[in-house]
């Protein structure tokens, strides 16, 4: 079992951020900390998009601190230009990132350490940051006769993109309220018999500029939440959905017509409280995801709420463990700044508990024989 200061979990924005800062911050990467990677490649969760999804269509990616992303083609798939530059990021920074590897379980490990439980042996360490995200836990609603529906269920989760042969001349529901699903419905619409749009709230259209002021009020109701405890919303839920020309055209053409959430799944569609019944061949839920906290489970760090309660990115439960990618800094830029602040406090950290400072004696007890 390898004793470190700190175990980061996860290699997308957030976790290469942390991974960064350390390095900034005198850490050394094998020695005193280590980057746990799930997936087979750079990219964290964008490395499954789906291809239709360009570069030039992403929202809101920003740089990781350190390196611009310059001279990206626009047209080019975004799981292939972010994946080669996460990759480029990494060995620029010599973070050393280990992958595959999946995290069971965190534990308590005695002495005021945790134990980290993976598919790659076990690590010993005084600090944890988790940038596991959401991608790997996906939302599916549950809804009435849905196991007895015929047709084809997927979430966006494993979306192939529209020119799947899957979606030509079928009947697709589109489930969801947020800009991944508006995406689904536009880009399948024209290969598909019919599309039809159903949301569980009215969706909240956003005009004009996605300015500082408003972005600090987006920010400040999700860290509100997470302070009490509970469970982050969506960022669309505080943000609205930019209408772009591309979405005032579909109104036009009545595609992007929302229709109220359904009461039950068919066998051959769908039904309304009211009766009135859809046939439908595919349901595509574009409904979301949680946070992957799963392997956190024995620490007992969920609030009765059902979320984390937090203080910046550290954990109010256990000062050992930080969220970076979550609630507030779930956002490209968020991240960067959440592994900033991560890594301050962890050091921080590292000079004041008893454990930390046994685990910082024996590294650099090892680095002086070695």
């Amino acid at each position: 079992m390898e004793r470190l200061a700190v175990v980061v979990i996860g290699a997308g924005q957030a976790g290469l951020s942390a991974g960064y800062h350390l390095r900034r911050s005198g850490l050394r990467p094998d020695r005193d900390f280590v980057i746990l990677d799930r997936p087979p490649n750079p990219g964290g969760a964008w490395q499954f998009r789906w291809p239709t999804l360009t570069y030039g269509r992403v929202h809101g990616m920003h740089a990781l601190p350190g390196m611009e992303l310059t001279d990206a083609d626009p047209e080019r798939p975004s799981a292939e230009v972010i994946g080669e530059y996460f990759a480029r990021y990494e060995r620029a920074f010599d973070l050393r990132v280990r992958r595959p590897v999946t995290v069971h379980a965190v534990r308590e490990a005695g002495g005021g350490a945790l134990r980290v439980e993976t598919s790659a042996g076990d690590w010993t360490t005084a600090a944890l940051i988790n940038a596991t995200g959401t991608w790997d836990r996906p939302f599916w609603p549950r809804v009435p006769g849905q196991q007895a529906f015929r047709g084809r269920q997927l979430h966006t989760h494993d979306y192939p993109g529209p020119l799947d042969p899957a979606f030509a001349d079928q009947r697709v529901v589109v489930v969801g309220g947020g800009t991944s699903a508006v995406q689904h419905l536009l880009e399948i619409a024209p290969r598909a018999r019919a599309t039809t749009w159903v949301t569980r709230r009215e969706p909240l259209f956003r005009e004009g500029p996605f300015d500082q002021e408003r972005g600090r009020a987006a920010v400040e109701r999700v860290e509100r939440r997470v302070r009490e405890g509970l469970p982050p919303r969506s960022v669309v839920s505080v943000t609205g959905l930019p209408l772009t020309e591309e979405m005032r055209q579909a109104r036009r053409d009545g595609v992007l017509v929302r229709h109220p959430m359904f009461e039950r799944i068919t066998p051959e569609g769908v039904r309304w409280a009211d009766g009135t019944e859809l046939p439908a061949d595919t349901l595509l839920w574009a409904t979301g995801f949680r946070p992957a906290l799963a392997h956190l489970a024995p620490l007992g760090l969920r609030e009765p709420g059902g979320g984390v309660r937090m203080a910046g990115t550290r954990v109010e439960r256990d000062p050992r463990v930080h969220l970076v990618g979550y609630g507030p800094s779930a956002s490209t830029i968020g991240a960067n700044r959440a592994g900033r602040a991560a890594v301050r406090e962890v050091r921080r950290l590292l000079g004041s508990s008893a454990a930390a400072r046994e685990v910082v004696d024996v590294l650099e007890d090892t680095a002086r024989v070695a």
